[in-house]
């Protein structure tokens, strides 16, 4: 019902960017959240950015400015642009769908992607 494949990441100097792709399957009539989560190593998977389905976007304080997420009019991709990454942009970034809960978002994510990693270096 619900699949998702990322694609991009890789390494990156201090100050430069990389985007970050998701081809979602999603096949159900229900609103539902695209997000970015990423895990820093060593420490607990945290959120991003995310995108519902009328285009609202909520970002992660740590972005910034620096990361847009966007999707596809058709929903199928979703992309975290992400600029003047920093060594602490590192770890594996995940995308993630969640269902919405009415007009309130998404209270948690039940599909998520392979993961990719992001290492930024000095």
């Amino acid at each position: 019902q619900v699949q998702l494949v990322q694609s991009g990441g890789g390494s990156v100097q201090v100050g430069g960017s990389l985007r970050l792709s998701c081809k979602a399957s999603i096949y159900s009539d229900r609103n539902f959240c695209l997000a970015w989560f990423r895990q820093p190593p060593g420490k607990e998977r945290e959120g991003v950015a995310s995108i519902e389905s009328d285009g609202r976007t909520v970002y992660a304080d740590f972005v910034e400015g620096r990361f847009t997420i966007s999707q596809d009019n058709a929903r199928n991709n979703v992309y975290l642009q992400m600029n003047s990454l920093q060594p602490e942009d590192n770890g594996v970034y995940y995308c993630a769908a969640g269902w919405m809960v009415g007009n309130l978002g998404c209270n948690e994510y039940d599909y998520w992607g392979q993961g990719a990693q992001v290492t930024v270096s000095s």
